[in-house]
């Protein structure tokens, strides 16, 4: 089965589940966790909070004295311009302080991000096979992309809002109860209510949120697999059918963010009006205290109430600013819980303490070797296999067979289930993975080169080479000629994928990057499918004698390529049931007998 097969195999939904208040704690403190890598920088951005909050509350005091000033139409101006310029001051320094404030918490900020991205992408790298086989590409790309920058906007906001909006209340809070408590009582008893409004919208919006971005992921795997096959969605009229799917998913998206969106947006009217309420209560009990009817203490002089109201209005705004806040967050903590999802992923186990393989002479043996890609589909079982160092192993039998599986098995891509591979006697569970397929080279059907130059991706196996031997390596491949004519030759940038070069282009120079690096063992599976005949048989005659002395695995759907192996495997459901040369296969007159006379009969008619 392969790659591509395997990833059409339809997972089934996964139930949605609610987060919970624990499992969004459990996502804060995970977010708390990269914090700590800067807490100077954390200590810092308090410090400057601190001290720009306490500036924009110490201006109101100063204002309120200068007001007082003002007694019956007479104005004080030897004492009002020294509070003035400190007014002045004041305001400048909140400016400066400002900018230092957010300088530091866009650095904290994205610096979180790029830890965050840096490690799911180191993490997606150690992930194995099957996790990467059964999830969508699109929805781990819109993860580290989307998720994460829907996550950095709510982090900044956090920063920018939360930690001066809390600052603001207990400043407030303090100077108000030196003013006047009665009626600081006022503001504190009817402010809370703008959070239990705030609190509530946000719990019951978390999950929409979280819905949108499941969707997000969703439709970005779309977009890319359509893209990515454009030519065959055109080449069988499916335009109609990727609209459709597109339509109904974006539909769903757009209602989903809708709905997510008008309801967080409950929260900005909802708390402004509590506000409005407690500004009104405090204007109505401080002007009954200036009038000497307060119900505490002695009367409140016109200066004090315009603090008091300042202070008030003050007061209940960070409650505005931080219920917005609480919900935008919402949206981050569900964006990095699908992050942070990804990097919990467990990965393959680690080979630190594993050996590393040298000086390979190619001896391979597999013993009773099971695998399933899934438990209920059994696919190989009871595989059992001996090469001898240099021998030419061709893998052949009908598609689905188990061909790849195996060539996935020899190069660890894929655990065994039961079983032993072993090589030069080791068991590949117990080598590293780098040593073990440092000692393949490896070519494929479906081919892949990155962006980058020409040398940049012969070179990938051997990224010490020198020019003569890459440019000697494509000449053995049959590459050089059609390099040399590419506008830069070896130096020309390709595209993603190799951008506008042909199948059959991008093949050779996947042979000529194998051609280069010259590994001990080789696997070639269907290494010339995309190549013209005539190329093709010159390809054959240059990997002949880079197989000479090297042990080699060959996967061929084409029988007439590979008659002179050492050995073939007949494959069927995932069993050898014919093991043998050429010569002998066809004598016995079994599988291996009847598909290649069919081959050669479909030719001849």
């Amino acid at each position: 089965m392969s790659t591509k097969q395997r990833k059409k195999i339809k997972q089934a939904p996964p139930k949605k589940k609610k987060q919970t208040l624990g499992e969004s704690l459990a996502t804060l403190r995970r977010v708390l966790r990269y914090l700590r890598r800067y807490w100077i920088h954390f200590i810092f951005s308090l410090l400057f909070a601190a001290a720009v909050v306490g500036l924009t509350l110490y201006i109101p005091i100063i204002l309120g004295d200068a007001i007082d000033l003002i007694v019956e139409g007479n104005v004080n101006f030897t004492g009002m311009i020294p509070l003035l310029l400190r007014a002045a001051v004041c305001a400048i320094l909140i400016g400066v302080l400002q900018w230092l404030l957010n300088t530091i918490n866009n650095k904290i900020t994205y610096d979180v991000i790029r830890d965050v991205r840096s490690e799911a992408f180191h993490h997606i790298q150690k992930l194995p096979l099957s996790y990467l086989d059964r999830s969508p590409i699109g929805d781990t790309v819109s993860r580290v992309i989307a998720d994460v920058d829907q996550f950095a906007d709510g982090l900044l906001l956090g920063f920018s809002q939360l930690f001066t909006g809390v600052l603001t209340i207990l400043g407030t809070l303090i100077f108000m109860l030196t003013i006047d408590v009665s009626i600081t009582a006022v503001v504190v008893v009817l402010t809370p209510l703008s959070l239990l409004v705030a609190r509530y919208i946000a719990t019951h919006t978390y999950q929409m949120f979280q819905d949108q971005s499941k969707l997000r992921g969703e439709q970005t795997s779309l977009i890319e697999e359509m893209i990515g096959n454009q030519k065959v969605v055109k080449a069988f009229s499916h335009e109609d059918e990727a609209l459709k799917q597109f339509d109904d998913i974006n539909t769903r998206l757009s209602k989903t963010a809708l709905r997510a969106t008008f309801y967080s947006s409950l929260v900005n009217p909802s708390t402004r009006f509590i506000n409005s309420t407690v500004y009104a209560g405090v204007a109505l009990t401080g002007a009954l205290s200036a009038m000497g009817l307060g119900l505490v203490g002695s009367a409140m002089t016109v200066g004090k109430l315009t603090v008091f109201l300042n202070y008030a209005n003050q007061y209940t705004k960070p409650f505005n600013e931080i219920s917005g806040v609480v919900t935008e967050l919402q949206n981050a903590l569900a964006c990095a819980a699908r992050i942070f999802a990804l990097i919990e992923q467990p990965v393959q186990s680690s080979d630190l303490d594993a050996t590393v393989l040298q000086n390979v002479d190619g001896q391979v043996k597999a013993s009773q070797v099971s695998f399933a890609y899934t438990p209920e589909r059994p696919l190989i079982r009871d595989f059992s296999l001996s090469v001898r160092p240099g021998q030419r192993v061709a893998i052949v039998g009908p598609t689905g067979c188990g061909k790849t599986t195996v060539i996935n098995l020899l190069m660890r891509f894929y655990d065994t289930d039961s079983g032993c591979i072993s090589v030069d006697g080791y068991d590949i569970k117990t080598v590293t993975r780098n040593s073990l397929r440092a000692s393949y080279g490896m070519v494929l059907q479906e081919t892949w080169l990155k962006s980058g130059t020409v040398r940049e991706n012969i070179i990938m196996g051997k990224p010490d080479a020198t020019d003569d031997e890459v440019e000697a390596a494509a000449r053995a491949a049959h590459a050089h000629h059609f390099i040399k004519r590419l506008p830069q030759g070896y130096d020309t940038v390709l595209g993603e994928d190799g951008g506008s070069l042909s199948q059959g282009q991008k093949q050779l120079l996947c042979v000529t990057r194998i051609m280069l690096s010259l590994p001990p063992m080789l696997i070639l599976d269907e290494a010339t499918s995309s190549i013209d005949t005539r190329t093709e048989l010159k390809i054959r005659d240059a990997f002949a004698k880079m197989m000479q002395g090297r042990t080699s695995f060959i996967v061929a759907h084409r029988l007439s390529t590979i008659r002179d192996a050492d050995m073939i495997l007949v494959m069927k459901d995932g069993n050898v049931i014919e093991q043998g040369d050429h010569d002998s296969l066809l004598a016995q007159g079994g599988f291996y007998s009847t598909l290649y006379h069919s081959q050669f009969d479909s030719a001849s008619d």
